[in-house]
């Protein structure tokens, strides 16, 4: 069974926040958010 996530847009803009800061490995980031890589 799939079970979909739904985000909220202040999450969303946070993602892509600290993914334009390239501080930090999206890997990093997205286990840090406690969401899979390809989900960025």
């Amino acid at each position: 069974m799939v079970r979909w996530q739904r985000f909220t847009a202040e999450f969303k803009r946070e993602a892509v926040r600290l993914l334009d800061l390239g501080e930090r490995p999206a890997s990093e980031v997205a286990i840090d958010l406690g969401i899979r890589r390809n989900q960025l």
